[in-house]
């Protein structure tokens, strides 16, 4: 008999064969609890957190299932301490529960000495109100989410039943009439409601938008849909036109340019976190109407002050959609207490191989500073040495070169410095996007690129967040947010919407070797990695090799 696929080791790691029949199988029952860490062509690593396991307790798995799937798979037994870590671990989600009882929000124990332990902490006891009896305290309802951020971190993340308020009813549809929801769309819908909270974490490309009006239709309830910007906001408008029976007078913008608040509104995380007089003006907007869903799109951007206030929301129905849940300020187990806990995922390559994103091809080039620039680069202070490691003029030729390799098709060049952005754009004579260009205009220029009318756009991390670009197929990273690999997930996913002609993308970095561009791009690499994507190296005086060896 064959063993299994799974090496399990002391580390909580578990390293699975892709190459082993029993491998997809494998994959589909680990995704449940565990979070892909590293994906190279022949061994995949997982790694078994307590947060990946609270989020499998919170979808309704056992120690039990978890303990047995990994025995099903193991090619050798499993470490005892393994085992015991996670039978303590999911044990703890649930042992503290957030109820209703009559008008009255409780925290209950099914063990006494737990409660008590978690009351002798300060940061639990001054949200804690009166104490009722051994195993349950009165909370107040403003301080639901402050309480389960303050018990996650104490590890005992509470379970909370206390229900969701309807909001304001409002009719909302799916009109599937030229099109349908793909299975996967129709899934992580289905977590969602059965949870009423919680996280929906889907590649760029793969229809996350589709999935928040499907939420929105179950719900059927007045609705604030939060983004990154106002271009994503108008892209959600005219997708909400598009798939609901949603006109555009009951779809509201809410942003630096226009402030509506209708049964559908849409807010920027920008004008809900801009101070006057030291104040959020906006911020209320979260809370003063009676929403029925809160929809927090590239929840892992969100804010500090969104976080804040959400705390006191926990009364509403929220979901959040993004592409990873990465956070470069490591709040991860605040999404899990404040906007709910993950409820679907899916591996990029899976969702690739049935042709929903298009396959890409990963590349860094790496290029050298010039005997100048590297004594200006010995001689800076650390504070500078990234920039100018990123912003090396040799970087200008390679773009170009590269793009000359990439005959009529749609190229995008991303960097952090605007002055290194403008000297590019001049340089290849192309349009350039920043955060200081107009909506309109911007919203001119990605449909010029959209219709073949530009075929190159120069733009900042502006465009790492929500742009519908289906015919992206090529986009060259000249300088990035140092190791940012959430930046990483959002600019490959410019070029992952499916081609027209069904090319493969291509994504390229030019890093300037032997530098700290190359070590923040060593922590970038590591996104592509664990979503299975190879990263091919090549030195920039190679790079004629590497196009006769994909022409051949």
């Amino acid at each position: 008999m064959e063993l299994g696929p799974l090496i399990i080791q002391s580390d909580h790691t578990a390293l699975l064969e892709v190459a082993h029949p029993d491998s997809e199988n494998a994959r589909h029952d680990l995704a449940v609890f565990a979070e892909l860490e590293r994906a190279p062509e022949h061994v995949h690593t997982y790694r078994i957190t307590r947060l990946g396991l609270w989020n499998a307790r919170a979808a309704g798995h056992t120690a039990d299932e978890v303990i047995a799937t990994l025995t099903r798979y193991a090619k050798f037994p499993m470490p005892s301490n393994v085992e015991l870590e996670i039978r303590d671990s999911m044990d703890r989600y649930g042992n503290l529960r957030i109820e209703r009882r009559d008008d009255q929000l409780v925290l209950t124990a099914q063990n006494p000495l737990v409660l008590r332990e978690m009351s002798q902490s300060k940061a639990v006891a001054q949200l804690l109100g009166h104490q009722i009896d051994d195993l349950t305290y009165e909370i107040e309802p403003l301080t639901r989410g402050e309480l389960k951020q303050a018990l996650l971190k104490r590890g005992w993340p509470a379970e909370d039943l206390a229900g969701y308020t309807p909001g304001t009813p409002h009719d909302i549809e799916l009109l599937e009439t030229d099109w349908a929801m793909r299975d996967y769309q129709r899934t992580a819908v289905d977590t969602f409601e059965r949870g009423g909270s919680g996280v929906v974490v889907l590649p760029c490309g793969a229809g996350k938008t589709i999935v928040g009006a499907g939420a929105m239709a179950r719900v059927k309830a007045q609705t604030l849909i939060l983004v990154t910007g106002a271009v994503s906001a108008r892209q959600w408008r005219d997708e909400l036109l598009k798939r609901t029976n949603l006109t555009e007078d009951e779809i509201g913008e809410y942003s630096g340019q226009v402030k509506e608040v209708k049964p559908v509104t849409i807010a920027t995380y920008q004008i809900l976190t801009s101070k006057r007089g030291g104040a959020y003006q906006h911020l209320s907007l979260l809370s003063e109407h009676d929403w029925g869903l809160i929809v927090y799109d590239e929840v892992h951007l969100l804010p500090a002050p969104v976080f804040k206030l959400t705390a006191e929301l926990q009364a509403r129905r929220r979901i959040g959609l993004t592409a990873t849940l990465v956070r470069e300020d490591g709040r991860e187990g605040d999404v899990f207490s404040l906007i709910g806990p993950k409820r679907y995922d899916v591996p990029w390559r899976e969702i690739e191989a049935q042709g929903f994103i298009a396959p890409a091809a990963c590349y860094e080039v790496r290029v050298s500073l010039d005997d100048d620039e590297r004594l200006r680069y010995a001689s800076a202070e650390d504070s500078e040495r990234y920039r100018i490691a990123s912003s090396a003029p040799v970087k200008q030729d390679i773009t170009r070169e590269i793009i000359e390799q990439h005959p009529g098709e749609s190229v995008l060049v991303i960097g952090q410095y605007i002055e290194q952005l403008e000297e590019m754009a001049e340089a290849l004579d192309a349009p350039l996007i920043t955060g200081k260009t107009p909506v309109d205009e911007r919203e001119e220029l990605f449909g010029q690129f959209r219709r073949g009318e530009v075929t190159t756009l120069v733009v900042s991390k502006v465009a790492n967040f929500s742009i519908d670009l289906p015919d992206a197929s090529v986009a060259i990273q000249i300088s990035g947010s140092y190791g940012s690999r959430q930046e990483e997930a959002q600019r490959l996913g410019r070029l992952l919407r499916p081609k027209s002609n069904g090319m493969q993308a291509s994504f390229y970095t030019i890093v300037t070797a032997d530098t700290v561009d190359q070590d923040f791009a060593q922590n970038r690499q590591r996104f592509l990695a664990e979503q299975g994507y190879a990263y091919t190296i090549v030195r920039a005086g190679d790079l004629a090799s590497l196009y006769s060896a994909a022409s051949a």
